[in-house]
């Protein structure tokens, strides 16, 4: 599986962005998905993720109230929704990809896309 992750850019605080990551291959259906992000001298950390079915999600606390995950597997691709962004969400945001059940551990995923960097101007 190859990700391409996209969207991001320049905000203002308080505005909104949404982050697509595109997926190869014919399975996307059956990854669970995932959002993680690493600010500027700070380790990578998890942000949302998904279930291969999309009934489920999980997020991390300093987000669940303002970001949303969905994915369409028709169109093999997952959307990280960020709204009230704050300066703080600054960082780039990676998508992940993993067979095993979803979750907030790097370990339960496989496949890593590039990145989006996403600026939060306050």
């Amino acid at each position: 599986v190859q990700l391409q992750a996209s969207g991001g850019g320049l905000v203002q605080a308080g505005g909104s962005l949404r982050l697509p990551c595109a997926a190869s291959g014919r399975t996307f259906s059956r990854y669970a998905m995932a959002w993680f992000r690493q600010a500027p001298g700070k380790e990578q950390e998890f942000v949302a993720a998904i279930s291969w079915s999309g009934d489920a999600t999980y997020f991390a606390d300093s987000v669940k109230d303002r970001f949303a995950i969905s994915r369409d597997n028709a169109k093999n691709t997952v959307y990280l929704q960020m709204n009230r962004l704050k300066s703080e969400d600054t960082a780039v945001y990676y998508c992940a990809a993993g067979s095993a059940s979803y979750g907030s551990r790097r370990s339960n995923y496989d496949y890593w896309g590039q990145g989006t960097q996403v600026t939060v101007s306050s």
